[in-house]
């Protein structure tokens, strides 16, 4: 680092994920996050950082300026723009109200450079979510989860979580009602964690969604969704989804418009067992959820 050069800048932080990084562990992330062609994280490009070392670093550098935040947020490195949008969530715990507007105005802005399922998972219901909970808005979620554009699907349903978490269970259900036909994988395992995460608060609100949906449902989205559930009641449910006719996909323009990542091109960013010490961090799951 140049003697020029701030302790809390973009270039330091760049400049200490390369020091940490692994040729070999960047190779299995590519294939691990499918960056290959056709892939959901096609073009991507890793450094080879470990979760917890990158974690490492974002709280090092947690007063990093708002502007050097968006630096890192182009950044055509993941690791780089995951300890951008680490330190955007822990920044925003600890904002005034005002303060949370500015992030929370931020994160939507560069929100294209959230584009693999792990910077979504980390953030959007920390940022996003809380945002909107806080304030009782919804419709941004539902504009979201009618969108084209995979990523900006999976961060309506899981910034959901924050109303969640307040006790409200309505938003994530009729979420999971638009998106029962999104033919991407990515989305049944994200709305089923979440009506999962519906049944933790509410039991008999998931059980009332099952009743009127679980014959529609991916298989992969009913799956997670019933994991908590007694296995007598899981299994009905699993029964009932097979004994059912494959259901109606409703999303084939988007799905199209998925395998493009809607990335921006100024990036140019030219698939799964996971990589030695990588992790999403607070919420362990062995691949995406």
């Amino acid at each position: 680092m140049s003697r020029r050069e701030p302790l809390h800048s973009a270039a330091s932080i760049v400049a200490a994920l390369k020091r940490h990084g692994d040729p070999q562990r960047a190779a299995f992330s590519q294939r691990f996050f499918r960056t290959g062609p056709g892939g959901y994280g096609e073009g991507d490009r890793f450094l080879g950082v470990t979760v917890p070392a990158q974690r490492r670093i974002a709280r090092r550098h947690r007063a990093l300026s708002r502007s050097g935040i968006a630096r890192l947020l182009a950044s055509p490195y993941h690791e780089v723009r995951f300890v951008g949008v680490a330190i955007l969530v822990d920044q925003f715990r600890k904002a005034s109200a005002e303060g949370r507007d500015e992030i929370a105005a931020l994160y939507l802005q560069h929100r294209q450079a959230l584009d693999n399922w792990d910077l979504i998972d980390v953030s959007a219901p920390h940022i996003l979510g809380e945002h909107l909970a806080a304030r009782r808005e919804t419709r941004p979620l539902v504009e979201m989860a009618a969108s084209p554009r995979l990523w900006d699907r999976r961060m309506a349903v899981l910034a959901s979580w924050a109303f969640i978490r307040r006790g409200d269970t309505r938003v994530t259900r009729g979420l999971a009602e638009r998106l029962l036909g999104d033919e991407h994988d990515l989305m049944h395992k994200a709305v089923g964690w979440m009506l999962r995460e519906v049944g933790k608060q509410d039991e008999d609100a998931l059980l009332a969604f099952l009743d009127r949906h679980a014959t529609s449902m991916p298989r992969t989205m009913l799956r997670y969704a019933t994991e908590k559930l007694n296995e007598p009641t899981r299994s009905r449910y699993i029964v009932l989804r097979r004994a059912s006719p494959p259901p109606p996909r409703a999303r084939a323009a988007g799905a199209l418009a998925d395998r493009s990542r809607s990335a921006p091109a100024s990036r140019g960013r030219t698939a799964p067992a996971r990589p030695p010490g990588q992790s999403t961090g607070r919420h362990k799951r062995k691949g995406p959820a």
